[in-house]
């Protein structure tokens, strides 16, 4: 039933197996983690953005769901990981006592959540986008020297601190970082991260309100 979804697809050993083989290619790429600390932050923050807005346990569900098995599809390629990870997750979520509905719900989200090739399609898959490219953070860089360090190892490395916020009242969303500058200029930030946050602008309108990004005490966007 939905009521267990979540529980049972975060103890799915295939599920698992594809996020830890996902983010271990990554890692040989040279890419950010997108371990499970990644994908169960996203699953928990788009299901707390839905409840924000007034959408039932039901929906919640839907959006944790998706938000787990978002980057599932890195396990085959980077490239087009979103639409790959929505044909896995379609295969998979066949073995679950879901009604059609959910099941295209879920894989039309995850297909549709990176700011390459998707967009917003629901109020499910606006979360998401939110909750996924909201998560900055420095602890998502992988060890290493940080004379190693590229541009996105210096942007994450440099949020010390990323906080979400929904005012309902005022219909905004806003993303509040501390940068340290000595490790990434706004301008690295932007040029690295513009894409994402416009995407989000798109995912907040969708939901009726408008996204903000606030950095060290300043509207940026």
């Amino acid at each position: 039933m939905w009521e267990n979804l979540y529980e049972n697809l975060r103890n799915d050993s295939e599920i698992r197996e594809l996020i830890r083989r996902g983010d271990a290619n990554l890692g040989v790429l040279g890419y950010t983690d997108h371990s499970e600390a990644h994908t169960v932050l996203v699953a928990e923050k788009t299901a707390w953005i839905l409840e924000e807005f007034g959408y039932d346990e039901h929906i919640q569900m839907l959006g944790k769901a998706a938000g787990f098995m978002h980057d599932i599809g890195n396990a085959i390629n980077r490239s087009r990981h979103a639409e790959y990870g929505g044909i896995l997750a379609n295969e998979i979520l066949r073995r679950y006592e879901l009604s059609v509905e959910d099941r295209i719900e879920i894989v039309t989200c995850i297909s549709n959540h990176d700011e390459s090739t998707g967009g917003t399609v629901s109020a499910v898959s606006a979360a998401l986008i939110i909750a996924d490219k909201t998560d900055v953070r420095r602890n998502r860089v992988r060890p290493q020297d940080k004379a190693a360090f590229d541009i996105h190892d210096r942007v994450n490395y440099a949020v010390t601190e990323a906080r979400l916020e929904i005012d309902k009242e005022k219909k905004v969303i806003i993303l509040h970082l501390q940068i340290d500058e000595e490790n990434c200029s706004m301008y690295e930030y932007f040029d690295i991260f513009l894409g994402r946050m416009q995407m989000c602008r798109h995912a907040g309108e969708f939901l009726g309100v408008r996204f903000k990004l606030m950095a060290n005490g300043s509207k940026v966007l």
